[in-house]
């Protein structure tokens, strides 16, 4: 089997969990996909681009088929993930290319599908579930050197943002078992991982109702300026909880999470307070704001104006002293005008981020703004106003890692950089990254003799100078994640 990826780190997540139930049934992977009996994409569906990177790569693949000697049993195509969910008919009409067809919460048939597949008759599961989670799927880790992993903790989404297919490909929100993400978080950190990001559409309305004593807790509330559209859900170990428990588990494992949305924050002071507090618990945030103008964010669905979601960046800001912010825009959803476009650069301008995620809207079919709203907004005048967040995001992210000048950053080491083979590439605490020269460096706790940092190690860079996207910086010395704590 050869799986390919596209779109989001849940989807990177999703290929572990399928590549382990195929693994069970006796498949073996290749990385060649001349070599392969089967090839499954794991798909996208969240913007127009996404869906047509797949199309045209069916186009591709159904040459390799043809192209297949006879003596050779006929490959088989697979789609999987969200577009899979979303076009179910379609990817099985056009063109007869594609043999099975399976949603998100259909791994665990995968094997029986490809069985029906192999008969010569196309194969579809695309039910979604209530209450799978896979949480008893120990995912096969496949990321490069093994230094970061994605656990995933919940799926799907109840939040119906307008403009969003993803309650309609992944489905209702449901949380895995604090006790199974525990334990594959200990998995990877006898592995040697020192990374985790907690990963799920919406991680911070995390509910662990599996045990009973827990189910009758009390429904946080939500901060001034804060709705949602769905009642209150009682019940289950929180958040925060499983933030405190994954961070027990190793001092030298940084733990980071995504993606939050900002209307579970306020009531969750204690997932703040834990950031600020454990060493090994990321000073950095997502806080998707994907509008500046509280017209566009009603229209959006979002749950909140520009005023709550600044005093929220403000009320973060003075929790966690330093902390490093990023989020996500939209340029040109409906309606928008050129004062809303002008609100949202002001936002930016105003918050500053570090990170920033930006695209220009693509109506999806099935969500409200497909049913209620009309896409107004010209491609052309998408396009610029686009240019011009982007612009405006450089500049002041530019301008929050010229503050790192002169400071010493401790940066988690991944590995050579992409440009050049004699530096080191890594991130910071604030998940920027930084480059810098691969030397001999002294450890800060041996004073044994000098040697060179590998992936995994924690080395403390001082930074020389900065850009929008990245620092670099000289290398002072390795040392761990716990000491360096101490030391600041």
């Amino acid at each position: 089997v050869y799986l390919e990826t596209y779109g989001c780190q849940m989807n990177v997540s999703d290929t572990e969990i399928a590549w382990a139930i195929l693994q069970k049934s006796g498949y073996a992977r290749t990385k060649e996909l001349d070599e392969a009996d089967v090839v499954l994409l794991v798909t996208c569906s969240v913007r127009e681009k996404a869906e047509q990177a797949i199309w045209n790569r069916l186009q591709h693949l159904k040459a390799l088929k043809a192209r297949r000697p006879q003596a050779r049993a006929p490959l088989r195509i697979g789609i999987l993930g969200c577009m899979a969910e979303r076009l179910k008919e379609e990817i099985l009409h056009r063109e007869k290319l594609v043999d099975v067809v399976a949603g998100p919460d259909a791994y665990r048939d995968l094997p029986r599908l490809l069985a029906v597949a192999e008969s010569g008759q196309q194969a579809a599961n695309v039910l979604l579930s209530l209450d799978e989670t896979y949480a008893d799927i120990l995912p096969v880790q496949t990321s490069a050197g093994g230094t970061t992993a994605f656990v995933s903790i919940m799926r799907g989404c109840d939040n119906m943002c307008s403009y969003c297919i993803v309650p309609f490909t992944r489905g209702r929100e449901r949380s895995r078992p604090i006790a199974s993400i525990l334990q594959e978080v200990r998995m990877l950190s006898d592995q040697g991982v020192k990374e985790v990001t907690l990963l799920g559409q919406n991680v911070n309305s995390f509910r662990d109702l599996s045990e009973v004593q827990f189910q009758s807790v009390a429904a946080p509330g939500l901060s001034r300026g804060f709705s949602t559209v769905y009642k209150a859900k009682q019940g289950g170990l929180r958040f925060s909880h499983l933030l405190d428990q994954v961070s027990r588990i190793d001092p030298e494992m940084r733990i980071r999470f995504t993606s939050p949305h900002p209307k579970d924050f306020p009531d969750e002071a204690s997932v703040l307070q834990l950031i600020q507090e454990r060493h090994n618990i990321c000073k950095q945030l997502h806080l998707p704001a994907q509008s500046g103008s509280t017209r566009v964010l009603e229209a959006m669905r979002r749950g909140y104006t520009r005023e709550a979601y600044l005093d929220l960046v403000h009320h973060v800001r003075d929790s966690i002293p330093g902390v490093s912010l990023s989020s996500d825009f939209i340029a040109g959803f409906c309606g928008e005008t050129e004062e809303d476009h002008q609100q949202t650069v002001s936002l930016l301008r105003e918050v500053r981020y570090n990170v920033g995620f930006l695209f220009a809207y693509s109506m999806r079919q099935k969500t409200r703004a497909h049913h209620r709203l009309q896409d107004d907004v010209p491609a052309d005048v998408k396009k610029r106003r686009l240019e011009e967040l982007i612009a405006a995001f450089r500049e002041e992210a530019a301008r929050a890692n010229a503050a790192l000048v002169g400071q010493a950053q401790l940066v988690l080491v991944e590995g050579p950089s992409k440009r050049s083979a004699s530096e080191l590439c890594g991130r910071n605490d604030g998940n920027i990254k930084v480059i810098f020269p691969d030397a001999e460096l002294e450890d800060a706790a041996e004073r044994g003799a000098p040697g060179r940092a590998q992936p995994g190690d924690y080395v403390m860079v001082k930074v020389t100078s900065a850009s929008s996207q990245t620092l670099q910086g000289v290398p002072l010395c390795r040392t761990t994640l716990s000491r360096a704590a101490a030391s600041h």
